[in-house]
């Protein structure tokens, strides 16, 4: 199973796939919309996560009627968003993690009864929003 960033779409079939023109996405790429991987000097790659990036772009300009501007900002805010929200996840599982070692550590200096079938801390049931339209 490939991931979504594995670069494997050509210009052409990409372009077919967002229903652009190739040359669209050239522009989407000098603005820094866009980065595919490059195969050689000329030739560009483009992931899913590139693709599905074209059609949030198409969808803020076409159905909400934001120009290129408004789309540089709003990426910009939408990557900041993610960036907070995977940092926010993995600083909470390493609270947890550490709060479960300080309570192992304490409760084996301990004669405290301890359930050894089930975690100490409370198992995350927490879903963060994800930041898709």
């Amino acid at each position: 199973m490939r991931s979504e960033h594995q670069p494997v779409y050509m210009i052409g079939v990409a372009s077919k796939l967002c229903g652009i023109h190739p040359q669209t996405l050239r522009q989407y790429e000098r603005m820094g919309f866009i980065a595919p991987s490059r195969v050689g000097a000329k030739n560009r790659l483009y992931s899913e996560a590139d693709i599905f990036r074209v059609k949030k772009i198409q969808r803020l300009t076409q159905e909400l009627g934001v120009n290129l501007a408004g789309v540089e900002i709003i990426l910009k805010l939408l990557d900041d968003m993610e960036s907070m929200r995977s940092d926010m996840e993995q600083e909470f599982d390493d609270f947890r993690r550490e709060a479960e070692e300080r309570i192992h550590r304490l409760l084996s200096n301990s004669n405290l009864p301890v359930r050894k079938d089930e975690p100490l801390l409370p198992e995350r049931h927490l879903k963060f929003k994800n930041t898709d339209f």
